[in-house]
């Protein structure tokens, strides 16, 4: 009889290497992935910089660009009367 026939189906199994087993790749995949989509997102980030807008008093250039500016100048004062409670 051979070594390998007299050993047990389990011992077999635990004489692999860690990259044999299915499990180990789909444990990895996940983070491996979160770490790919941030590098992605990284670059696409680097590469399409948002233009700053110059929102200072009478700088609005765009009818677009008007509600922003309103809404924020309007959060920005302090209330006039206590709200209703």
């Amino acid at each position: 009889m051979s070594l390998s026939e007299n050993k047990p189906s389990g011992q077999a199994e635990q004489s692999k290497p860690w990259w044999r087993y299915p499990i180990v790749w789909m444990v990895v995949a996940g983070p491996v992935a979160v770490v790919v989509a941030s590098f992605y997102t990284a670059s696409l980030a680097i590469k399409h910089v948002d233009p700053v807008l110059d929102t200072s008093a009478g700088q609005v250039k765009a009818p677009s660009e008007a509600p922003a500016v309103q809404a924020r100048n309007h959060s920005a004062e302090p209330a006039r009367e206590p709200a209703d409670r």
